[in-house]
């Protein structure tokens, strides 16, 4: 006796997860729809942290610019391809090979950051330091070690012209600490650890390269604690007003009160044939309504019933 099967009896699991939904629901997913999220690093810096530090690196870069441009003799261009917020472990992986990368440090702030340079870069730094014309080679090849400590003074440059665009901490010192070529050796930081990457593009000439700058979050976390605006208690109290006398013979004086709502729109044939009982359906807009004092918009409100009367909330003054 033959037994058919179904094709769902041979098909593999599917491995499922529960999830929780944001309404509160809790769900079962396949877990390749389940995308992890590391919430140690999205605490790292808020958006406006981004914003203030990509404005001060964008200083940074102009005037380093300028800087290279008079060492070199050569018209040089930088700008900022990208800041991003990374894990450590991913930054190294995705460094292509071979890369030249200068390990520093910047007293008396902690950590060790990187400074990530495509060989074929450096070596054009290096002809123009040495009087050609700035052109990379055909090949990607290492840096000899003359070539890198000709290159190192640029790179110490970059970091000094770093330095000066902190000027709330006038005492930073950097140090160029070594070099490494590959990044699987590398070890300054632990894998999981969140590390802010400020990818440049640029060079001298038309010759264009991306280099990256990485920060480990203890080195820039008391600078971004200088970014920070102040708070409102540090900031001069307002000179304060002269208190309004009420006369008194303005209390009894009528004053006509009305309220409004925008953004009901309808075609004159519809507005022809309106009667009384006709209802009317209303959009959002009207949960905002403006309350005229002798015609003159004054407040903002919210209607509603009040004691079974129409009533209006006042939410807010409307400034003349």
């Amino acid at each position: 006796m033959n037994v058919l099967q179904s094709d769902s009896e041979h098909a593999p699991q599917v491995e499922a997860v529960e999830v929780l939904t944001p309404r509160g629901r809790r769900l079962r997913l396949p877990r390749e729809q389940v995308r992890a999220w590391d919430f140690r690093q999205s605490g790292f810096l808020a958006p406006s942290e981004l914003r203030r530090i990509r404005l001060r690196h964008e200083q940074f870069l102009r005037s380093l610019a300028a800087r290279l441009a008079v060492l070199l003799r050569i018209e040089f261009a930088l700008h900022i391809d990208r800041v991003g917020i990374v894990s450590y472990q991913k930054f190294t992986e995705g460094l292509p090979q071979p890369t030249h990368i200068t390990l520093f440090r910047v007293d008396p702030l902690k950590g060790v950051g990187l400074l990530a340079m495509p060989p074929r870069l450096g070596l054009a730094l290096v002809d123009r330091l040495l009087g050609g014309m700035g052109l990379p080679p055909e090949a990607d090849r290492e840096l000899s070690e003359i070539e890198g400590a000709l290159l190192d003074q640029i790179q110490q440059l970059i970091l000094n012209e770093w330095c000066l665009h902190w000027p709330e901490m006038r005492e930073l010192r950097p140090a160029i600490l070594g070099h490494e070529t590959n990044s699987r050796f590398l070890q300054t930081a632990p894998p999981d650890a969140a590390v802010l990457v400020l990818s440049l593009k640029g060079g001298p000439g038309e010759y264009r390269e991306t280099l990256q700058m990485a920060f480990p979050y203890m080195t820039l976390e008391p600078l971004t604690r200088l970014l920070a605006p102040p708070l409102g208690g540090d900031r001069t109290p307002p000179a304060a007003r002269a208190e309004v006398q009420w006369k008194a013979e303005f209390s009894d004086l009528p004053v006509p009160v009305s309220v409004e709502w925008t953004g009901l729109q309808m075609n004159a044939g519809d507005l022809g044939r309106l009667r009384p009982g006709s209802l009317l359906l209303l959009d959002g807009s009207a949960l905002s309504v403006r309350l005229r004092l002798n015609g003159v918009p004054r407040f903002l409100g919210r209607p509603g019933i009040k004691g079974g009367r129409w009533a209006v909330e006042l939410k807010a003054p409307i400034s003349s």
